[in-house]
């Protein structure tokens, strides 16, 4: 922590509370309401009506601003939602209480007993009575710009960036809203919450890179789950028709504006429904919780307009290709039909072609870099290879694809949904052509499940299944361009290299 003029003046300050009699750290305060509370229920109070209803408040806050003025003062607090103003005569308190507010400083806790009045410019505030000490802080709180200028200290110390600035704590004010909507709208249409393992034994249920620890008492490696997928439809196996889960993942890759180590996700399962069931439904629930967290079915994101007024577009992959060509001769479905003509495709754009990709990671990687970027308004993509899709039930017209969808809103995937595979046999086929993947190179490709194809084998009734990632939801909802502005603590590279580890402790001598 820093030691400096401002810090010692602060210590010295509570050095001299201490010496007054007060306790420097004081448990609770018994209070009769909060800032926002008091400004919510007297706000338009007129003054005459405050004098004659005589209203005691006991309420504590932050220190915002303290103006002396001789014999009175001023003290702005908050709630951090709220301020209030306390007002303070030398003569009106004891020795020690005024003696005390003289040690304050910006950034203290304080309570303050009195009855509420409007001063002579109209402001309501409280005419203490009583002043207590709470919390001294030992560090100057931010000013109100703090943060603008050093973004990455934003999300370093975020309890600052909370601190200075309300627009921040109202994005995480909506998050939670947000996430209370999602959960209403499933417990509504009889979905069951549930909670699957963090810590799985076989990273699976999604292709990504894990998070590898190691469990000492069973002496076994374990992984930071990348998806509930599989466990999921093992309760769907078990009986459970509806459920669903809003839980963290991990995936051990890169960081963007749009991707962190850690995320949380929503993901749900319904029996006997199909992908174009859930397409159905997600138009309900994203319209539904924009209605209710933004009170309109418009928003506005990264200075487009989105509107989520229903139905959503829906096209192929190969079709978003084709509308999204960036050159006039645009290629024909036929051109995107088979691995030589991806190929050409992407080699017309100077795309990097990996020698061992296959059809469908090459007509993903052109669908990414062509179309992904347009698809602002809300857009489902269907129409993926079986290469791609290992989880997913292939069309009945064409095995060489999947009943799945992908919904892009704003320029980037939101969630993503398909039609389960619950063929034990063709699940098994799939798992063994993701290890032939991996062993070509592919670290993120799936490993074989054992217990999951014996969970399907005991029969899992026709199921449809979704991801939704919230904080991706959340940045479109909240207008913020970084998933980091999303989440309240974000992974960070280190400041400086990490102190080595102490060494181990000794082990304690043998017992006599």
């Amino acid at each position: 922590m820093e030691d400096n003029e401002y810090t010692r003046q602060r210590r010295q300050h509570l050095a001299d509370i201490a010496a007054l009699g007060f306790a420097t750290h004081p448990a609770g305060y018994s209070r009769t309401h909060s800032v926002s509370e008091i400004v919510a229920t007297y706000g338009t109070y007129p003054a005459e009506a405050l004098e004659q209803e005589a209203i005691a408040v006991r309420v504590p806050g932050r220190i915002q601003a303290i103006n002396l003025m001789g014999k009175a003062a001023f003290i702005r607090f908050t709630d951090g939602a709220a301020t209030l103003q306390a007002y303070l005569r030398r003569n009106e308190l004891p020795e020690n209480e005024w003696l005390l507010f003289k040690r304050l400083d910006l950034g203290d806790f304080i309570g303050v007993a009195g009855k509420l009045f409007r001063t002579k410019t109209g402001e309501l505030s409280v005419h203490t009575e009583q002043l207590t000490f709470l919390t001294k802080a030992l560090l100057p709180p931010p000013d109100k710009h703090y943060g603008l200028h050093d973004i990455e200290l934003r999300y370093r110390r975020r309890y600052a960036d909370l601190m200075a600035n309300r627009d921040v704590r109202a994005v995480f004010v909506k998050r939670a809203r947000i996430i209370q909507s999602i959960r209403r709208f499933f417990d509504a249409r009889g979905y069951l919450e549930v909670e699957t393992p963090m810590l799985q034994p076989i990273a699976s249920g999604a292709t990504a890179r894990p998070f590898i620890t190691h469990h000492n008492a069973l002496d076994m490696p374990l992984y930071a789950r990348i998806a509930p997928e599989l466990y999921l439809k093992r309760l769907i196996v078990g009986g459970f028709e509806k459920v669903y889960e809003i839980n963290r993942n991990f995936r051990n890759e890169g960081l963007s504006t749009r991707h962190n180590p850690e995320f949380t996700m929503l993901e749900f399962y319904e029996a006997y429904a199909t992908y174009e069931d859930l397409m159905t439904l997600t138009e309900e629930l994203i319209t539904e919780v924009v209605a209710q967290t933004c009170g309109t079915e418009t928003i506005t994101y990264n200075d487009a307009t989105i509107s989520f007024a229903r139905p959503w577009r829906r096209l192929t992959m190969q079709e978003a290709i084709i509308a999204y060509w960036p050159t006039p001769d645009r290629p024909q479905l036929a051109d995107l039909a088979d691995l030589d003509g991806v190929t050409r495709a992407m080699e017309r754009l100077h795309l990097p072609v990996a020698p061992t990709a296959g059809y469908g990671k090459r007509l993903g990687e052109l669908f990414e870099h062509v179309a992904e970027p347009h698809l602002i308004q809300p857009t489902f993509i269907t129409r993926f290879p079986t290469e791609l899709s290992p989880l997913a039930r292939h069309a009945d017209d064409d095995p060489n694809f999947v009943d799945r969808f992908e919904l892009f809103i704003g320029g980037m995937e939101c969630a993503n949904a398909f039609t389960e595979l619950n063929d034990p046999d063709e699940q098994r086929r799939r798992f063994e052509q993701q290890l032939a993947a991996r062993a070509t190179g592919d670290d993120e490709a799936m490993p074989l499940d054992e217990d999951f194809i014996r969970a399907l084998a005991y029969g899992m009734p026709p199921t449809a299944g979704e991801g939704i990632g919230i904080d991706r939801l959340v940045m479109l909802l909240t207008n913020q361009r970084s998933i980091r502005d999303v989440i309240l603590f974000p992974h960070l590279r280190p400041e400086s290299p990490p102190a080595a580890s102490p060494p181990a402790a000794a082990p304690p001598p043998p017992a006599p």
